[in-house]
């Protein structure tokens, strides 16, 4: 990488990054003592592996990425085909058990089909920049995001499933997709909300909804993590209980408290002031984000950011929304913070991605 490349790197959307892990470390230390500190010691080792693979991605043109992104596309499909015959865990078909690594290609398969989808929307608008306003044209953009989205909810995962879409969005209107197809898509969700909630969504996804608008409605059962997870943010006052000293932190009330309602961990033992640091920092991750995007040297770049920043604001928004009782529970993890693998390395390689992007942006000369 050359010396210019370097100074235009956004440095600050990877340091932002590893001060959320650090958070994330330090939640998990407290939260895995009982266990000692088995998912604490593999997550560091994740960390290292993430930060290697993020440099190597950092160092490849991203331009070469996008031109083989569709071989890495149809691999993921394969993959995510091959999983739903996995042995199901906690009911879903989501990973592949690798020993040591449980590997969840549907993480993974939000990088490629970002970068596939930029690739297909480029390809689209080379000679024509509003043919993808062609309803033939969004059709087949669209059907790259279709098939992976219901394997994803044939797991089922709704989450991820819930992911692609707003990346998809985020993408389309970098694009210039017009105005009408995104009013449309609005009645269309208005209209569809409750014929999907009566006959398409199963059960226990409807139980979901229906705990969220009332948890006290099953406390021992279904609201109860909900219930405990509010309990948790709430007894942490100001400056939080103390690291191991979490009421349902440390005697097992909340679970599971280091993936999906790690935040709550942070919220009783770190208190209002960590909280509130970790959202402001979410919120300068993306800020940064969306100006690398305005910045980016070309379409290509601009659109994979989207993506990526759709993805960023989607778990965010839902993983502290459902840890606070403000949006359903789905699983989906906290980026940088929550316990996973397959979640810290998909996330640093989003991070490298818009590094790589920002360090071929041409700087602006300003002639007095």
């Amino acid at each position: 990488m050359r010396k210019r490349e370097l100074k235009n790197i956004e440095w600050s959307v990877g340091i932002i990054a590893i001060i959320l892990c650090i958070i994330g470390l330090v939640a998990l230390f407290s939260a895995t003592q009982e266990a000692e500190y088995d998912e604490f010691n593999k997550q560091c080792i994740w960390l290292v592996v993430s930060l290697i693979i993020a440099i190597a991605v950092l160092l490849i043109d991203y331009q070469s990425i996008v031109r083989i992104s569709p071989i890495f596309y149809g691999a993921f499909i394969l993959l995510l085909i091959a999983v739903l015959f996995t042995t199901p865990v906690n009911g879903a078909t989501s990973w592949f058990d690798i020993g040591f690594f449980s590997f969840q290609p549907g993480e993974f398969a939000k990088v490629f089909v970002i970068l596939f989808l930029a690739y297909a929307i480029t390809k689209i608008q080379e000679k024509d920049k509003t043919s993808i306003n062609k309803p033939l044209k969004l059709l087949m953009i669209l059907a790259i995001v279709i098939v992976p989205v219901l394997l994803i909810m044939k797991q089922p995962d709704y989450g991820t499933a819930a992911a692609f879409i707003i990346a998809t969005i985020f993408m389309l209107i970098t694009a210039g997709i017009d105005k009408k197809y995104i009013l449309g898509a609005v009645i269309l969700v208005v209209v569809s909300v409750p014929l999907i909630y009566n006959f398409i969504l199963p059960e226990h996804a409807k139980k979901r909804i229906d705990i969220f608008l009332n948890p006290e409605s099953d406390p021992r059962g279904s609201g109860y993590n909900i219930i405990q997870s509010k309990l948790a943010i709430g007894a942490g006052g100001l400056t939080g209980m103390g690291l191991l000293k979490g009421n349902q932190t440390q005697l097992g009330f909340l679970y599971p408290k280091t993936t999906d309602f790690i935040y709550a961990v942070i919220g009783e033992e770190m208190g209002f002031v960590i909280g509130c640091t970790v959202i402001i920092l979410y919120v300068l991750l993306i800020t940064k984000c969306l100006y690398v995007a305005k910045t980016a040297k070309d379409e290509a770049g601009s659109i994979i950011v989207s993506g990526i920043t759709g993805i960023f604001i989607f778990h965010i928004i839902e993983n502290i929304g459902m840890v606070m009782g403000l949006l359903p529970i789905t699983g989906v993890p906290l980026p940088f913070i929550s316990y996973g693998g397959s979640s810290l390395i998909t996330n640093f390689i989003c991070i490298a991605l818009i590094l790589n992007i920002s360090s071929k942006r041409q700087k602006t000369i300003f002639v007095k």
